[in-house]
């Protein structure tokens, strides 16, 4: 049994996913679980993450989420979502009672409002923080310094393994705008003979390069999920060039309980495993070789 988390304020999920799967519950049950209470929660909205995060450019908030099984074929997701406080949730709806494996807007909303999910208006789905960090990207195009997008990876007792992600997305994008998060191999990658990865940062840059999937084939190929996000990292950041790389973290955990992660910037993250009593921090630190940009 083990777990890992994207960013410093995975915190609380990883010990929730902890709880869970100690407790005997199924890694997709779990992560879905955590994953929608630091949603649907507004306190942790300005971690770009469901409920209470920053609007697109049009003032309306959009969220992707997406969950993966390490069964093949086993993946779900929704994008540019609105007024659902728990879009991984209907992520996982859609894996499990849809033909088609990604729902986006409009269709997106009425899969939910379809599988008995109640679509709130916008005014419902922001705090006054967002709603204030919008005012002042309008009138002075102030954007809010920083960005996080919440992944989690759990492997249970019964050796199942899942991953999902949920993001709101670049603070004001543009309407409609799909970053990697929700996207198969990009965003996230589960493969039960392997493990699982997910990445975070600059969404329209990451999905160019499929990173979550490349670290799990290397894991696969018996890099240790440490040695295998570095790997991927180091590859793309040599294929950007030092003056044009950006932010980027990734997270993985394979089949024995381990985690490892590599970043192109500082990357606070938090992991757990059966034979420790509590949720572990850790941080990534960039090589120096590695150029990085200011994020999204």
């Amino acid at each position: 049994m083990a777990a890992v988390g994207t960013w410093a304020f995975s915190e609380p999920a990883v010990d929730r996913l902890r709880r869970l799967i100690s407790a005997g519950r199924q890694a997709t049950d779990a992560v879905e679980e955590a994953l929608a209470e630091v949603e649907d929660d507004p306190d942790t909205g300005h971690h770009v993450v469901g409920r209470g995060g920053f609007p697109n450019s049009g003032g309306v908030l959009e969220c992707d989420a997406a969950i993966m099984e390490g069964g093949a074929g086993r993946f779900g997701a929704v994008a540019a979502l609105r007024g659902v406080g728990c879009p991984v949730r209907v992520a996982r709806r859609v894996m499990e009672a849809s033909p088609h494996s990604l729902l986006v807007a409009d269709g997106a909303a009425a899969f939910a409002r379809q599988q008995g999910f109640t679509i709130e208006p916008n005014d419902d789905m922001l705090t006054a923080r967002a709603t204030q960090a919008y005012q002042g990207h309008v009138e002075k195009q102030q954007r809010p310094s920083g960005h996080d997008t919440l992944g989690l990876i759990a492997l249970d007792q019964r050796g199942n393994i899942t991953v999902g992600v949920s993001t709101s997305g670049a603070p004001f994008k543009s309407p409609g705008r799909v970053g990697d998060s929700p996207l198969p191999g990009c965003g996230l990658y589960a493969d039960h003979t392997a493990g699982a990865a997910a990445a975070t940062g600059d969404g329209d840059r990451i999905m160019c390069y499929c990173p979550s999937f490349h670290v799990v084939q290397l894991m696969k190929q018996g890099s240790p999920p440490a040695a295998a996000c570095q790997a991927v990292l180091d590859d793309i950041m040599s294929r950007v060039g030092p003056d044009r790389g950006f932010e980027m973290g990734l997270i993985a955990l394979n089949m024995q309980g381990e985690a490892g992660a590599a970043s192109s910037v500082p990357f606070p993250y938090t992991c757990w495993r059966q034979d420790e009593v509590s949720v572990e921090k850790r941080a990534s630190h960039p090589h120096s070789c590695h150029g990085h940009g200011e994020g999204k």
